[in-house]
């Protein structure tokens, strides 16, 4: 009966939240249409007096013009939708930070209902950051798969340079012949450039939404050899052959320190493991820490021993290429 009432509490809570954000919604569209052009207009009258107007992307933290106000005034938003874009998501900050208050207050009401109130709280906490990892993860998948695809979109610029072709020709060439995510990250380039925005200033921006070491490097080397000259076809197998070599260091790497990982992960898990055993085996052996005052304190100790220990371990494990 508890579990029946705890279900439908949690049911009409999400129905009344998503029936909130609807309503709230409704028209958006019209009114993000009308803002855009009532800002093309002012930028028309200023056009005279500016003589210089850069090419504004604009970034909506959400449909709702509220929730977009109040996140455009927070400070780690405009990170937050960075980190979003860099994951090829097209979640909104609004909707990622409402996803995780639902879930930890979902988790907080669920789980108060069976144990202490200190507990349902300390498991509210990484759920609310389950959406962020999620994207994280995506982030991470999607930056590990451009590297392993960099080197090939660098060989074919090297050829259509060497066979020739401009650079913005040549990035036109590995967007229609390269797969995602490189071809996604040279359209945007590419775009930019017939907009009108410098070459130099469009590879910095890649380099912005692509934040790995490859793609500052080349923007780097692109931009030397575009103001002192050089041969840069040659430069670009240069960076190929490069890149190549440190994934393959990188792989060895992976190999050699498999072990220290799977340590890491057996002593992280293993006291996790044991209360979860214990709790079926024996539970009067571990009620002491559940009931005893000083009990909790001492779970918090050692789930902070066991944060920092798991910090240090990943931070040995984790060698830098």
């Amino acid at each position: 009966m508890l579990l029946a009432v705890i279900a439908i509490t949690f049911i009409t809570t999400t129905v009344i939240v998503l029936g909130v954000y609807l309503a709230a919604t409704t028209n958006t569209t019209q009114e993000v249409v009308r803002g855009r052009i009532a800002q093309m207009q002012a930028a028309n009258r200023w056009a005279g007096i500016a003589g210089d107007l850069r090419l504004v992307r604009d970034e909506m933290f959400s449909t709702v013009p509220a929730l977009h106000k109040l996140l455009s005034q927070a400070p780690g938003a405009a990170r937050l939708q960075k980190y979003i874009t860099q994951a090829g998501m097209k979640t909104k900050p609004a909707k990622l930070v409402l996803l995780s208050i639902v879930l930890a207050a979902a988790t907080y009401s669920i789980a108060g209902q069976f144990i202490p109130i200190y507990f349902a709280f300390a498991a509210a906490i990484p759920v609310f950051f389950i959406p962020l990892g999620v994207v994280s993860w995506n982030r991470k998948k999607r930056l590990n798969k451009f590297e392993e695809l960099f080197p090939d979109a660098l060989d074919m610029l090297g050829r259509a340079v060497r066979a020739g072709h401009a650079l913005s020709s040549a990035m036109e060439l590995v967007v229609t012949e390269s797969p995602e995510p490189v071809a996604g990250e040279f359209s945007i380039t590419f775009d930019e450039q017939n907009y009108g925005i410098p070459v130099r200033d469009a590879l910095l921006h890649m380099a912005d939404r692509v934040p790995t070491f490859d793609v500052r490097f080349l923007v780097t080397a692109v931009i030397v050899q575009r103001e002192s000259g050089g041969n840069l076809a040659e430069l670009l197998d240069q960076m190929s052959g490069v890149i190549r070599e440190r994934f393959r260091i990188r792989r060895d790497v992976q190999v050699k320190t498999a072990l220290g990982r799977m340590t890491a992960a057996i002593l992280m898990s293993l006291p996790i493991g044991m209360l979860f055993l214990l709790s079926f085996v024996n539970p009067e052996y571990e009620n002491v820490l559940f009931h005893d005052p000083y009990g909790p304190y001492i779970l918090a100790t050692a789930a902070t021993l066991q944060i920092i220990g798991g910090l240090i371990l990943w931070r040995i494990v984790q060698i830098e290429v």
